[in-house]
């Protein structure tokens, strides 16, 4: 039977389950990376890309577009999260036995990223951003009044791509793929094509995304 595409209409309404691993390895042999944990509660994540685009003329006329696409910029906006964590994600070091985060020279981590996005109709597409690093904070305190008024934190999340190669890197046709490096995946229920139970227990690639097994 030939693919049937999902034509439900909905809107984004949710975001949760936001986890984070840090990047072990990536190079032309592996990628890997650890257990993910939670980062912190999330209230709202955006994301836009890097992107140009030029034409180039022949006889007087553009005939030609060079498109380019470079790093995403993944705006999270959460509930401060723990100093250790905080310290672990922007590279500063973090003293446990006093709880005391050192805020000097940083070092350099790359680190991978999950999360879920609900739709108005109850269900989720589920997104791993597979390589990046994070940005110092941006965080705003103010004076305490008889208002309800509070703040978060928005933390920056640059994503890049991986330098390893994937086997599912690029369709060239339906089913033919040749590897290639990518920046994420994004998977959604509304397909039912996927398990997606296990999905935050480790970073998922385009090669560990598998179909369901059919049932007989």
């Amino acid at each position: 039977m030939a693919f049937e595409d999902v034509k439900e209409i909905f809107e984004f309404r949710g975001v949760d389950n936001l986890m984070v691993a840090e990047v072990t390895k990536d190079d032309t042999t592996e990628y890997t990376a650890g257990t993910p944990e939670m980062l912190s509660y999330i209230a709202e994540v955006g994301k836009s890309t890097e992107t140009s685009s030029e034409s180039k003329y022949y006889d007087n006329q553009p005939m030609l577009v060079i498109n380019s696409e470079g790093a995403d910029e993944i705006k999270l906006t959460i509930a401060p999260p723990s100093l250790r964590m905080q310290a672990w994600l922007t590279g500063k070091s973090f003293d446990e036995k006093t709880g005391m985060m050192v805020d000097g020279e940083r070092v350099n981590r790359y680190f991978a990223i999950t999360y879920r996005t609900k739709g108005t109709d109850g269900k989720y597409r589920y997104v791993a951003r597979l390589k990046g690093t994070f940005g110092i904070p941006e965080e705003t305190t103010a004076t305490e009044d008889d208002g309800t008024d509070s703040n978060n934190m928005e933390l920056t999340f640059t994503g890049i791509s991986t330098s390893h190669k994937f086997e599912h890197g690029k369709m060239i046709t339906a089913g033919t793929w040749e590897k290639g490096s990518v920046k994420g995946i994004v998977v959604d229920e509304r397909y039912a094509l996927t398990d997606l139970s296990t999905f935050f227990e480790s970073i998922q690639t385009p090669d560990t995304v598998t179909p369901k097994t059919p049932t007989i």
